[in-house]
Order: structure tokens, then sequence, then C-alpha cells
């Protein structure tokens, strides 16, 4: 089994992914696989579970090493089956914290996106080192599992864009405030407006205000993501560019979007699981 750990600023996701072992499982990936060459990386794995965490620096390794044991044998699954870890993170303070859960709970080194890790992609930032390990498994996964060009689009505390071209070429992309923190934002830095639910209003013409700022915030943002991937396919100028999304706040504006194609809330842990198959015998 190989454990991924996705630490954002909010909350730190963690997929565990497993062989598959039922025959009919692997005859249906091995046509998948047929029709689809991209992702022979992820042949005979199938992610087993999914926990979220909150990201918390406070918290000691200890701490978020109970955590998992708990999540761990609350499904039945023997800790010792974990053959490997993979990790990114956008909080470098609190990565000494679990690279040392890791090690007292798991016994083993987590594997991170640094300088000397294969990925498969080429990317084409001014400085490479820059560029925020999360991103990079997305493209990793969106290229893989779906193909290029494609644009990748990460809706968290903060939104981020990635442009991958047919090559598997990352040529960079956009950052932009999440959604939930131009919402707090908004409220924390006015005195008269109250703080509100971030759910998608009935109209855009707000009759109350509370209406008035979710109709803002949320249409405003959708607005937003439109002419982004729309001024990103134009500087690509290729044909058929998919559009691929995920992050914790993606649901709230695919659905309103025309401009996103695929919605795949695991891609950050799949590209961190495909990364980790490139990697495993280093």
């Amino acid at each position: 089994m190989i454990l991924t750990l996705d630490i954002g600023n909010t909350n730190m996701k963690t997929g565990l992914f497993a062989a598959v072992d039922d025959a009919s499982d692997q005859s249906e990936q091995s046509a998948e696989l047929a029709a689809n060459p991209r992702i022979s990386r992820l042949k005979g794995l199938e992610m087993r579970q999914y926990w979220r965490l909150a990201t918390n620096r406070n918290r000691t390794s200890d701490e978020y090493g109970m955590a998992l044991m708990n999540l761990l044998k609350h499904h039945g699954i023997d800790p010792g089956q974990i053959e490997g870890i993979m990790m990114s993170s956008v909080v470098p303070q609190i990565n000494f914290t679990i690279e040392h859960m890791c090690r007292n709970y798991f016994g083993m080194e987590p594997m991170k996106i640094e300088p000397g890790v294969k990925t498969g992609i080429n990317i084409k930032y001014e400085n490479p080192r820059e560029l925020g390990s999360d991103r990079i498994a997305n493209a990793v996964a969106a290229y893989e599992l779906y193909g290029g060009p494609c644009i990748t689009i990460d809706f968290g505390t903060a939104t981020s864009f990635g442009a991958i071209s047919a090559k598997g070429e990352f040529l960079g992309g956009a950052i932009c405030p999440g959604l939930k923190l131009a919402a707090d934002a908004l409220t924390e830095n006015t005195a008269k407006l109250p703080r509100f639910e971030l759910v998608k209003p009935e109209s855009a013409i707000g009759r109350t205000t509370v209406a008035n700022m979710q109709a803002g915030i949320v249409y405003g943002y959708i607005g937003q993501i439109k002419y982004l991937v729309n001024r990103m396919k134009r500087e690509m100028n290729v044909p058929d560019i998919k559009v691929i999304a995920t992050g914790g706040l993606a649901v709230l504006v695919a659905g309103e979007s025309s401009v996103i194609d695929v919605m795949d809330g695991l891609l950050t842990l799949k590209g961190l699981c495909l990364i980790y198959e490139k990697n495993k015998d280093r």
C-alpha cells in the first residue's frame, strides 16, 4: 500500500492506494488501459481510503501519528502493509513534524517532490524550485490520466491554474485568492457587512445584503475563472484543451461554469501516487 499526503494551508488530504486483487477489476483496468495507455502508471492500483485532517502548525507528530493510526484501525488496515509514503506540502513549517511522524509511526522516510525526483513533466518555470509540489502533482495526474494539452484548476485556500502542453510541459499558470479567502476578506475588512454562508444564490440580483455578497463572490468568481481559462487557451493557441478541476470548493463553481470539462477531486493524490510509482526503485 502507498500512503499519499497532500498538505495544504487548510487541510491535509490523505489517500491510501493499494493493489487491485480482484481478477475482474484487473480485467476492467486492462480494457481501460488498452483504450487509454496514458493511465498505465495506475495499472493495478486503486484508492482504498481517503481522509482529511486539519492542517494545524501547533499539532505534534504524535497527534498526527495517532490520528492516522486510529483512522487505519477504524477501517481494519494494518499500518505494516504500507510500503511507501509520498507527500507534497505548501506549508514548510509543518514538514518536519510530518516527516518525524512518518519515521516514528510508519518506520520510513516519506518521499517528497524535490530535485532529482522523476515526474515525467518538463517544468518551463524560470525557477522550477518556486513551483508548488501540489501543482506538479496535479500536472502529472492531469497529463497522464486525461492527456495534453490541458489546464488544471485547484480550488483550495488559493485557486491555482496550471497549463500543460501536448508534450507534457508545464508552461506556467496563475494564482488568485480562493473563494473562502475572498469571502473572509470581504467581511473582515468591512465594518457593516455580516458573515455569510458560502453558497450559490438563486439570482445574481440579490435583494438582501447577504444575497448581494453571495452573488458578488460566487458569480463574480465564476466569471473570473471563465476569463482566465479562455485567456490561457488563447495564449496556448491549440485546439481541444481539456480543463480539469479539483479541490474542495470546485463543486460550487463547476455546475455553473461552462469551461470545466472534468471534475476530479482526488487529482493531487493520484498525481502523488503516479510520482511514487515512477520513483519507487530509488
